[in-house]
């Protein structure tokens, strides 16, 4: 047997962690999970499990009961898995969902690592961001994660940018009881042009620009010209490399990040939770880096 095939023995002493959501084929974690685990020298394996909306319920239990260490979850299982938690984070009840879960003694627990995820790239600018605009497209989940990630940066103002004046009001309500309060303002896409002057952070949560639209930005080039020197645009969108609401920001010499450092990253918070080691984040940017290289080709 040669080493590689050994490292992947699976024995009654391995652990087992996983990912549930439905589909789940599209997950790009099991490749990025399982090479830190081997890189950590765990004997453990990350396996993805698709779970129907009406079973989730029976696989939480079914997960507990073969002894599974923990899971990430992904969608469309993020808020429906809070109600069968024991325990939760407050950054997790302030966005009102999980992406991670472990075992307890009491129970299963659970927390958001998309917020530091979402913040490690941020980490490594030169920005005072407590004197810093962010401006965030879209109201949906991953912009919970973002308006928490920004709130925990010290941002003090932070606009949430959508086309529905309802759902806009909505989300700035669903704050104001938050463990984390987040005072938040809220504009429509029409003033979009007025707010980018003296904004710091552009932040794109929305899903245009993915497959099949790859061609579509959020904005346009002539908003991106209101944005400052120095500004950074973020969009939360890992595939295409670059999108085209980051080529557009390039082109108009602004500061460009994309998703995949959030999803390694994330996913480093989440192996360190279930390991208490220290993940390999190189490994698992490089891992991940090389599949989605794969998938391309």
């Amino acid at each position: 047997m040669s080493s590689s095939s050994a490292s992947l023995a699976i024995t009654g002493r391995t652990k087992v962690f996983g990912i549930i959501g439905d589909p789940i084929e599209h997950s790009l974690s099991p490749p990025m999970q399982n090479a830190a685990l081997h890189q950590l020298g765990v004997d453990g394996v990350y396996v993805p499990f698709r779970v129907d909306g009406q079973q989730l319920a029976a696989a939480m239990a079914g997960l507990g009961a073969i002894g599974v260490q923990g899971f990430n979850v992904t969608i469309p299982h993020k808020q429906a898995v809070m109600p069968h938690l024991v325990s939760l984070t407050d950054s997790a009840q302030a966005i009102g969902a999980v992406n991670t879960v472990w075992r307890t003694k009491q129970g299963w627990a659970g927390t958001n690592t998309d917020v530091l995820g979402f913040m490690a790239p941020l980490r490594a600018q030169t920005v005072n961001w407590a004197r810093s605009r962010v401006v965030v497209l879209g109201y949906g989940g991953a912009a919970r994660a973002v308006v928490a990630g920004c709130q925990q940066l010290g941002c003090q103002d932070i606009w949430v940018v959508g086309r529905s004046a309802q759902k806009l009001e909505q989300f700035a309500q669903s704050w104001q009881q938050s463990p984390l309060p987040v005072a938040l303002k809220t504009g429509l896409w029409d003033a979009l042009g007025s707010l980018l002057g003296g904004t710091t952070l552009l932040v794109n949560t929305t899903p245009l620009g993915m497959s099949p639209r790859v061609e579509d930005s959020p904005v346009s080039k002539g908003d991106l010209a209101h944005l400052p020197l120095g500004a950074i645009a973020y969009d939360l969108i890992y595939t295409p490399r670059p999108t085209r609401f980051l080529q557009l920001a390039a082109e108009g010499g602004l500061t460009t990040l994309d998703g995949f450092e959030m999803l390694v990253q994330q996913g480093a918070a989440a192996l360190e939770i279930w390991t208490q080691q220290s993940p390999p984040v190189a490994i698992m940017r490089q891992a991940l880096a090389t599949h989605l290289g794969s998938r391309m080709q």
